[in-house]
């Protein structure tokens, strides 16, 4: 989908407390209708938080369903948040314990895969971008790994896309990388952004976690090597939105920073470093990754709040903007499950996070804001199902080690087989082999193209 958004700053928020959907680590109890006081330390009352944050996102997505199709939103929201919000759920499901509404994602999921079970329904597949197809495909990984009825097929899914996107490598400029969008005549097709890279980075790597297929993690490693030559990954670790092709050959990278891209690099390291049993380079790669995304997003004073620092101060979100800090949020959780030595410097930021966010929700629904000031629907600007990605995705990332789920979405103890994939370009089918134990268990946008004059603008 194209969207182009004029962006205007940088920016961070000032933080402050108002009542919402409280999480206090001073008291316990429970209140009429969201109005929920919990212990942060306590798994039941974060469950229930999570459970009626879980309830308004499903209820975006099926409220006024008639005529719409299956596995999608309404307007104003594109193709990708569905499958993001898909994703989200699959997490809640496994975070939680709550299957109640697993059938309502695996319908979802199942009905955009398109004719050829690799997510380009007709639908989308004339506008779709590599990053859209890889979010469609993340969310069929996680449906896989959490076991989620017949896992057998939603691998297989994973595994297609991940082929398709190894077709797609583009060695013939800028010595590789995958373009932005799919198709010569989309605007951005001249363009390589770390989303689509990222999004195929992580990919592979969770492939080559459940599977063990080394195909996988060679492609993981190329891909990540590629973004850090390009300098799309900065040697201080910052993490940039993309480059140009035309006649700089993707050496004038575009220095814009949105949370979810720094993220989808994180949890791919993360399970990198898991499945090389802590080597030194993939912890090298998260220190330095993590260390800087956490200051770059949670630099908004004492309060350390998750801020989507491009656009949020100056209220320039655009609703797809508004559910990125809820996938850093995610996949935060996530590589804390792949890397546990990650804690004591992620928790305290989920912590304080969770907590805001879910102040900043009411009945209504949740604010983008978390600055103390907003709370509900009415202070998000516009764009519902964002703000409640975010919230929810912060809230149970809390719960990464409860229930005794060391792996994300799931400990990997079954068989994992790639129903008919055919794995035309890289030749990679995920094995049949059994999982050990102690493997399992291991860590307990074209954007800114042609750009006239000092303007600045960014398709996602």
């Amino acid at each position: 989908m194209l969207r182009v958004v004029e962006l205007l700053a940088l920016a961070t928020l000032s933080f402050t407390l108002v009542n919402g959907i409280e999480l206090d680590v001073n008291s316990v109890g429970k209140a009429s209708s969201l109005q929920l006081v919990s212990r942060l330390t306590s798994p039941g009352s974060i469950k229930s938080a999570a459970s009626s944050l879980a309830s308004q996102l499903v209820g975006y997505y099926t409220a006024n369903s008639t005529g719409r199709e299956n596995g999608t939103l309404p307007s104003p929201y594109y193709w990708w948040e569905a499958g993001a919000l898909f994703d989200t759920l699959i997490q809640y499901s496994h975070l939680t314990g709550d299957t109640q509404y697993n059938s309502l994602v695996s319908t979802g999921l199942l009905s955009q895969v398109g004719k050829n079970n690799d997510f380009m329904p007709v639908n989308q597949s004339a506008t779709e971008g590599n990053d859209d197809q890889a979010t469609w495909a993340l969310a069929a990984m996680s449906a896989a790994e959490a076991q989620f009825t017949n896992s057998t097929q939603w691998l297989a899914l994973a595994d297609t896309v991940f082929n398709i996107l190894v077709q797609r490598w583009d060695s013939a400029t800028c010595s590789g990388g995958l373009r932005w969008q799919i198709y010569s005549f989309a605007r951005g097709f001249d363009y390589k952004n770390s989303a689509s890279n990222g999004h195929f980075f992580q990919l592979a790597s969770r492939l080559a976690r459940y599977t063990g297929n080394t195909t996988y993690s060679t492609w993981a490693n190329t891909a990540y090597e590629w973004t850090k030559s390009t300098g799309f990954i900065d040697s201080k670790f910052n993490v940039y939105d993309g480059a140009p092709i035309v006649l700089r050959n993707c050496t004038d990278v575009v220095k814009l920073q949105f949370s979810y891209v720094a993220g989808t690099y994180i949890t791919g390291v993360a399970h990198m470093y898991n499945i090389t049993d802590g080597n030194a380079k993939w912890k090298t790669e998260l220190d330095g990754l993590l260390n800087r995304t956490l200051n770059v997003f949670f630099s908004n004073g004492a309060a350390r709040v998750a801020t989507e620092v491009a656009c949020e101060k100056i209220d320039t979100c655009t609703v797809d903007m508004m559910a990125m800090k809820g996938l850093l949020g995610h996949w935060l959780a996530d590589a804390v499950q792949m890397a546990p030595y990650t804690a004591n410097t992620v928790l305290p930021l989920l912590t304080s996070s969770a907590q805001a966010a879910a102040q900043a929700c009411d009945e209504t629904g949740c604010s983008f804001f978390w600055d103390g000031k907003h709370t509900g629907i009415d202070g998000n600007g516009a764009g519902a199902v964002g703000p409640s990605i975010d919230a929810l995705s912060f809230v149970q990332g809390l719960l990464w080690q409860e229930s005794g789920l060391t792996g994300l979405p799931a400990t990997v103890n079954g068989t994992a087989v790639a129903a008919n994939s055919t794995s035309t370009a890289s030749g990679a089918v995920a094995s049949s082999t059994k999982k050990s134990d102690g493997v399992a268990m291991r860590a307990g946008t074209a954007l800114l193209v042609s750009v006239l004059g000092s303007m600045m603008w960014l398709v996602l």
